[in-house]
This record gives structure tokens, sequence and C-alpha cells, in this order.
């Protein structure tokens, strides 16, 4: 099983995600250089359709046949960092089994798992590694829905690294590669994915709660912080905890008002409130390798994400513009973009990089 790599495909491919009854599904064929035509696009949720009815929905689109590539969705596996194990690099996956067992959801047993390193392994100290670990179920529903449909399933990926994908791409048309550059990325549901890269590799990542309605709030109500929330507690990750030494990294607001207004008010809040923390975090912990920027994604108010955060926090975001890398988008429905958006980062892969 391989998580994270890439291969230089050639014809149709097939990208596609199967969680919670909803299939997300790109078909795309290289252009020119490292550019891709996107031929089909689109959600398929299962609703009260029986497994049956929905692959014969499916069938009728034409997601049948062909080479594919499965990416797992943030709420089908544990994403853990843990210290290298100081074993040879063959036995780091046997090592990481024994390491995570009681960090896990599940049995050991239960779980299919991956390991690869934590940064560029450039930086001086103590050497981290991210360890996949995915449920067996969860894997076997993967590759049954491709026999069903007859795919030829070549590897399973997870959202953060075709994340960092497109992050690696974007950086090196714009000369800045070895920069730090980071991107949040909202797709739809009730969680956004925030990652760091640099030097074609995934340096950090955090999964932030969004509040109910996130992206249908009205964000610049929230401009203006109120009383600080008592007992709110960041986001549960297994990123480093926020407060060190009885410091704490960043400032909690919440919404004055009352009401739904107050809600969204105290919601937003709260995301840019994880995010300022984020890249604090960062900065502590990465001085040696400075944040270039963040870049946002989150559908049609992408730009409008990004005037906000960069309000709030006084600096300069942008957007993550997928035009330059896909040529083709702009003919599909913009919310099905927007959710289908992560599974574009596994057409970059790169299989010539290593753990």
């Amino acid at each position: 099983m391989r998580w994270p790599f890439r291969r230089k495909v050639s014809g149709d491919q097939w990208i596609v995600s199967w969680a919670a009854q909803t299939l997300c599904y790109v078909r795309a064929c290289r252009a020119d250089g490292d550019t891709f035509q996107i031929q089909q696009l689109g959600v398929e949720r299962q609703g009260s359709d029986s497994m049956e009815l929905f692959l014969q929905r499916l069938q009728a689109l034409g997601l049948k046949g062909g080479a594919a590539v499965v990416m797992l969705r943030p709420e089908q596996y544990q994403l853990l960092q843990i210290d290298t194990p100081p074993v040879a690099p063959e036995e780091l996956r046997s090592a990481a089994r024994y390491q995570i067992r009681e960090m896990l959801d599940v049995h050991i047993d239960d779980v299919t798992l991956d390991v690869m390193k934590v940064g560029d392994g450039q930086q001086k100290g103590a050497q981290n590694l991210f360890v996949v670990a995915a449920t067996n179920a969860v894997i076997r529903q993967a590759l049954d829905l491709g026999d069903a449909l007859h795919w030829s399933i070549s590897v399973i990926d997870i959202q953060e690294t075709a994340q960092r994908n497109l992050q690696t791409a974007l950086a090196q048309q714009a000369g800045n590669l070895a920069r730090a550059e980071a991107a949040l990325v909202l797709s739809g549901g009730l969680q956004a994915m925030l990652t760091i890269s640099a030097n074609e590799e995934l340096f950090y990542t955090r999964r932030l709660d969004l509040p109910p309605g996130f992206l249908e709030m009205a964000w610049s109500g929230a401009e203006e912080p109120g009383a600080a929330a008592e007992g709110f507690t960041p986001v549960g990750e297994y990123v480093p905890d926020y407060s060190v030494g009885g410091e704490s990294y960043g400032t909690d607001y919440s919404g004055a008002g009352a009401g739904a207004a107050g809600a969204s008010s105290e919601g937003a809040q709260r995301v840019l409130v994880e995010v300022q923390r984020s890249l604090d975090l960062w900065d502590r912990t990465w001085s040696s390798l400075p944040l270039n920027g963040l870049k946002v994604l989150a559908g049609e108010r992408s730009q409008e994400l990004a005037s906000w955060l960069g309000r709030e926090m006084g600096q300069s975001i942008g957007t993550l513009e997928l035009g330059g890398l896909f040529i083709g988008l702009e003919a599909f429905a913009p919310a099905d973009v927007a959710a289908c958006a992560p599974l574009l980062g596994a057409l970059l892969r790169n299989e010539t990089r290593k753990l």
C-alpha cells in the first residue's frame, strides 16, 4: 500500500473518494507538460438507493473501467506524528505499528498503516514520522467499490499528501519551491485542512473544526472581537499543545451578540483563532524556515475568505489558483469543483519521493 506517492500517468485517470455514502470523482488526462485536462468531475450521493441501484447510476454516468486512485477523506483514517524509531528504514513500519498501538481508535490488528518523514530531513535535531492508519474495513470498502466498477486501483492516497502536491506545483510555478507555504482548504463538511509544505514535502498538518454553516456565514460580521470565551478548548489534534509553560499562543475571541448573529460571529472568530494559533506554532517550532504565505481554497468564497483572514490577521493572504494546473475546471459547477479540489492533488504525485 503506497499512500503518498505518484507515478507519471498516461491516458485517462480516475481520482475518487468514497466516504459517508458520497462519491467524489475526477477523470483527467495529461495535457502539455504538467498540466491536466479535466474531462469529468462531480459528486454523487447514494441517498436512499440500494448499493445495486447506486452502482447502476454510477455506471450510467460512465464511471466504469480504467486506472484509478482512491483518496481517503480525513474521517477515514488517523494521521499521527511520532518520534522516528531508531531502527533500519525497512523496519520503520513495524516499529511505528508497535509505537502507535495505544494511540489508535481501534485495535492495531484492524488497521493498515504506512509512514513518511515529517519535512525534508534537512533540519537539525530529532526527526519525526507521520503515521497513516486506516482500518482494514475502510480499505476494503474502497477496493470493493473499485471491483464493482472495474477500476484498476494502483494507489490509495490521503488528503494531506494530495493537498501538499497542489502546494508544491503552485510553489514550483512561482519559483518558491524551497519556501514554506501554508494552504487552508475547505471542501465541504465541518472540517478544514491546513497544511504547510516546503521542498516538496509535508511539514505540518492540522484539521480545523468548522461551525455548522461556516461557508454561508457573513464573515465580515465577525470583524469586531468581543470578550474572551471561558473554557474554550482548541481543536483536539495530534499537533503539540498550544499552551506551553502557561503561555497561550493567540487570543480567544467570541461574538458579543446574542442569537444567530452572535453565534455566527463566535464561530467565525474561533476558526480565525485556530488558524492564527497554527501559524504562530509554526513560527515558534520552525524558526529556521519562515512561512512565505498562506493561500486558501473555499469554492466561490475563496477570495472573500482570503480577504477576511488577511484583514483580521494583518497580513496578505491569497487564494489557491488551480487554473494554471488543470484545464477545463470552469465547465463544472463551483460547488462540485470545491468538493473535488483535494482529489486534483492526487494527479500530481511524485513517485521518486522517498520515505
